[in-house]
This record gives structure tokens, sequence and C-alpha cells, in this order.
């Protein structure tokens, strides 16, 4: 029983560091703000871990590539500590379970920023009908309009109805049925 709980704990803290560092690398990639209070707290709960890490690890391409990084490491972390909790036997495990550990970790990342950016687009239409002018629509604004831009030029919006928040949630859902549940389900016969 301690052990359940134990993996709750864990699964509960790394997972929301990881989502905190996705969250960090997507609101800096889409230009977010970062004056408001969900904004500074998301850099303070992350600077512990990336003020460290940008010196060994250089941006790339314009992007914070650490915080990416340290997501990525979060959720292997993660993943090992939950399999080492039920009893994985590590120490006689091959190289193709060290890689399935790595492609999970990969995995859940995907996974994650497709929840991110799905939540996002909820809350973004959510609140464009009850209070569009509160302090989080800035940074909602800024991490859907790259994806939501791209769906308003291929989508006529008939009476002005905007279906693009349909379509994201469809798309995301066809995306983990069709790519990610597969892939998925073919690493965990890994373990």
């Amino acid at each position: 029983m301690w052990i359940n709980a134990l993996a709750f704990i864990i699964q509960t803290l790394l997972g929301l560091l990881s989502l905190a560092f996705l969250l960090r690398f997507y609101m800096q990639a889409t230009n977010a703000p970062f004056k408001n209070s969900f904004g500074q707290t998301i850099v303070s709960l992350t600077n512990f871990a990336v003020v460290p890490t940008r010196k060994i690890i250089p941006a790339a391409f314009r992007l914070d590539s650490s915080t990416l990084v340290l997501a990525f490491l979060t959720q292997l972390i993660l993943i090992i500590s939950l399999k080492w909790l039920a009893d994985f036997p590590f120490l006689v495990a091959g190289q193709a379970v060290w890689s399935g550990l790595v492609c999970l970790s990969a995995l859940a990342i995907i996974k994650l920023s497709i929840d991110i950016f799905l939540y996002a687009v909820i809350a973004q239409a959510i609140l464009s009908w009850v209070n569009p002018q509160t302090a989080i629509s800035p940074i909602l604004g800024a991490l859907t309009y790259p994806l939501l831009n791209r769906i308003h030029r291929w989508v006529p919006q008939p009476n002005g109805l905007d279906l693009s928040p349909i379509i994201v949630l469809v798309g995301a859902k066809l995306i983990d049925i069709l790519l990610i549940a597969p892939i998925e389900s073919s690493l965990s016969r890994l373990f």
C-alpha cells in the first residue's frame, strides 16, 4: 500500500514539474507574456533547474532547449522510478529496455505537449464566452495562435462560428488513436 502512495507522490510531483518545464518552453517559443502571475509562477517553479542547465545546454534555433531537455529528463526519471517501484529488474535489463525507456519518455513529452495545446484551446474557447479579458487570456492566445491560425486559413467560419477548437479536439484525438497509442503499446511490451 505504501508503494502505491509513493508512486502516486512521485508521479504527481515529477509530472507537474515536467508540465512546468514544457509550459515554460512553449511560452517562450510562442512569445507568450511572462509579466503576469501565471508566467512568474512558471519561472519561479523552474528556475532552480533551468538557470544552471542553460550554462550547459545552449539555445537552438532561438528556442530554449534546456527547458525541453529538463522536461524529457524529468519524464525519464519518472518512468524509471515507477518501474523501479514495480520491481522491474534493471540490473539484468538489456539495451532494448533502456532504449524503450528513452522512447517512452519522448512519447510522454509528445503526449503532454498535445495536452497542453488541447487544454489551452479548450480554456480559450470557454473564456471567450465567459470572460475574454482574464489575466491568462494573453498566454492562451499566444499558445494557441500558431495552431488555430493555420486552421482558420483552411476552414471557413459559417455565420462567424469558429470551428477551429472542434477541429483541434478531433485532430488531437486522432493523433492519439492512430499514432501515439500503437507506439506506446509496442513499447510497453518491452516491460
